[in-house]
């Protein structure tokens, strides 16, 4: 068994340089774009999936804003109907928002969506084909244009 070769898929040789040239894995074997259309092909999937990674992220960013105020008025009206009790002076109030399965369950898989889409990017980058990267890139920077402004009003508040 011997070592000396240079790593080489079943498809063929993978590039360790940024390149044009098509016949890179992505993701899986059954996905290998040889031609120039399936190159245009991938690189607009890749670009839509960066836009979908950018919308992710500014529904996250408005539904912790809704999220936040539901679970303020839930906390508030629990607090409404505990009976008046005197609480010695410099005693420490602590709060934590309530566990809500719909709002909690929704954010989390929110959250493994997201973070399974920036594998796939990095995935994506690794394979050093410079249309795949630049698909990216422009795809969530034009996601970002269009909906960053949703996902900073958390901030904003």
């Amino acid at each position: 068994m011997s070592m000396d070769g240079g790593m080489s898929l079943a498809v063929g040789n993978m590039l360790s340089y940024l390149h044009f040239t098509p016949g890179d894995n992505l993701w899986f074997l059954g996905w290998v774009p040889k031609s120039s259309g399936a190159m245009v092909g991938t690189c607009i999937a890749l670009f839509m999936l960066a836009l979908i990674e950018r919308w992710i992220a500014a529904c996250r960013g408005v539904m912790e804003l809704h999220w936040g105020q539901q679970a303020t008025i839930i906390a508030s009206d629990k607090l409404n109907a505990l009976p008046t009790q005197s609480f010695p002076i410099g005693s420490i109030k602590r709060f934590n928002p309530p566990f809500i399965p719909a709002h909690d369950i929704t954010r989390g898989v929110m959250f493994a969506a997201q973070t399974l889409l920036g594998y796939l990017f990095m995935l994506t980058v690794m394979t050093y084909q410079l249309g795949f990267i630049f698909s990216l890139v422009v795809g969530l920077g034009v996601g970002e244009t269009l909906f960053g402004r949703f996902g900073s009003i958390t901030h904003a508040h």
